[in-house]
């Protein structure tokens, strides 16, 4: 995601018509608030504010990962995940509070403004240095997208992809997969958001963008009339990307939200949140 440069399983599922489905329920938020994981005790954790938990996501925020811009109503994949890790550590809906951090900002050094941000963050050594990050909890892909009238949309092969001009989100892990594994001939567009991308494409300023593989499938069957998805991109050195809670470096809280996401994909509830407003991996073709 976010792909800007920009859960869980390697491979996702079908949702009806491969967009978000706005009008269910958000998915299961781990059942009814708890003591917490462990020794991960509400009353033992040290939060922005106490008894309450602050997660920080960036403005605007997209579908299929939020809904509607507003990270807290639980639509969303993300927003879905977050409350569902508020509650495996004991805090209901109404202890969770939202905060809203540029992208780029959040994963930079210094304090935070937030005890958690959920906003597309792949997980890079990079990164790694000046932020923390939890246990994965979504495999990633990116993926091309252009206009079916565009040369671009007929590439079945990165290599095919070379010689034509294309965009993606600045810092993310999008723009990466642009840069270093199609490589092309001109210099990969940047833009600030993806809607700045989604623009440039519509203004054929690029013939394609590169997005994650969620982001993709939304853009395609919701927002981009006659836009394809030209195929996924292979993994970058055979490795899976993977998508991680971002926390402050060194955080007392780290241990506690990655045990929570991995109670969430221990009980399934990671994988009905990929059900509910995630799209099939199988639907897009893969370029080789």
């Amino acid at each position: 995601m976010r792909a800007v440069t920009g859960l869980f399983a390697a491979v996702l599922v079908v949702v009806a018509g491969c967009a978000p489905v706005e009008e269910q329920a958000p998915a299961a938020s781990g059942g009814p608030a708890t003591p917490g994981i462990g020794d991960c005790a509400k009353t033992a954790m040290k939060t922005r504010t106490p008894g309450k938990f602050t997660f920080g996501t960036d403005q605007p925020v997209y579908e299929p990962w939020f809904s509607g811009d507003d990270p807290a109503n639980g639509k969303g994949f993300e927003s879905a995940v977050a409350y569902a890790v508020a509650g495996k550590l004991g805090y209901a809906k109404a202890e969770v509070d939202w905060v809203r951090v540029p992208f780029n900002a959040a994963i930079q050094p210094g304090p935070k403004s937030f005890d958690a941000d959920l906003n597309e963050f792949s997980i890079t050594e990079d990164r790694r240095k000046a932020v923390d990050f939890s246990t994965p909890y979504y495999d990633v892909t990116q993926a091309v997208v252009a206009f079916k009238s565009s040369p671009a949309a007929k590439a079945t092969t990165v290599a095919a992809l070379k010689e034509f001009k294309l965009g993606a989100q600045v810092g993310s892990t999008s723009y990466d997969a642009a840069a270093k594994q199609v490589q092309p001939t001109q210099q990969v567009a940047v833009y600030n958001t993806n809607d700045d991308a989604k623009q440039a494409l519509r203004n054929n300023q690029v013939q394609a963008i590169v997005v994650d593989l969620a982001t993709a499938f939304y853009i395609t069957s919701a927002e981009l009339k006659d836009a394809v998805i030209v195929g996924q991109l292979p993994a970058s050195g055979g490795k899976t990307e993977q998508f991680g809670i971002v926390l402050d470096k060194g955080s007392s809280l780290t241990r506690c939200v990655s045990a929570a996401v991995d109670a969430l994909r221990a009980d399934g509830t990671l994988t009905q949140a990929e059900k509910q407003w995630l799209a099939e991996a199988g639907k897009a073709p893969r370029l080789t």
